[in-house]
């Protein structure tokens, strides 16, 4: 499939041909869902913590006597039920991560692309250069492209004037093309790339 290379002052600067077995499959969302469900575990710090009876400082005395009182029979204040008792099955710091394989993730990719090129969300630039390292002039050159939300994916060297000038439009992300995931493409609205990042997918995935 062929679709449209624009500048990003909007103008045409040809075409260009990609392949079917990147962007021209049928998106499936449950490989998605399951690819994002892996990155998202797998970010997740897992530093939550709570006091078990094991932790809380308190005595480990007996409490009272076991017979005579008329109460019910307690060994150590330190237990979940009382005051100050540590916590029962409380959450403890963990890894969250879980395996996935390698083709899982690379046809998670390839469905990610191929969704955003059928709900016409995908844009081709020449090159993702700035002039300068000013984010108004930026943010002005997005707007005339109609983007307010979206993510751009450069070549392997990003522009360092593009690069400063976009991190402070919000709802804007920048990556190399090293960096492209599921889900920075799903989460964003519309998926620019650079020529230089549609020929190191096609050599990616040959």
């Amino acid at each position: 499939m062929e679709l449209n290379v624009k500048t990003l002052e909007g103008k045409d600067a040809g075409k260009v041909s990609l392949s079917e077995a990147i962007f021209g499959l049928e998106p499936r969302e449950d490989i998605l869902a399951r690819v994002i469900r892996w990155q998202l575990a797998k970010k997740q710090q897992g530093t939550h913590q709570a006091k078990g009876r094991a932790d809380v400082w308190r005595t480990g005395a007996k409490m009272y006597k076991q017979k005579g009182t008329g109460r019910a029979r307690h060994h150590s204040a330190r237990a979940p039920q009382f005051r100050g008792g540590g916590k029962a099955h409380g959450p403890v710091a963990r890894s969250h991560e879980h395996d996935l394989p390698k083709k899982v993730r690379a046809l998670g990719l390839r469905h990610a692309l191929s969704a955003k090129i059928k709900a016409d969300e995908l844009i081709i630039i020449d090159d993702l250069v700035a002039n300068e390292a000013k984010t108004k002039a930026l943010a002005g050159v997005f707007a005339t492209l109609g983007l307010t939300n979206a993510l751009f994916i450069g070549g392997a060297e990003l522009d360092g004037n593009f690069k400063l000038a976009a991190q402070n439009i919000p709802n804007i992300d920048v990556l190399p093309i090293q960096g492209i995931n599921v889900y920075d493409i799903v989460r964003r609205g519309k998926l620019v790339l650079s020529k230089a990042a549609v020929e190191a997918l096609e050599e990616r995935f040959k």
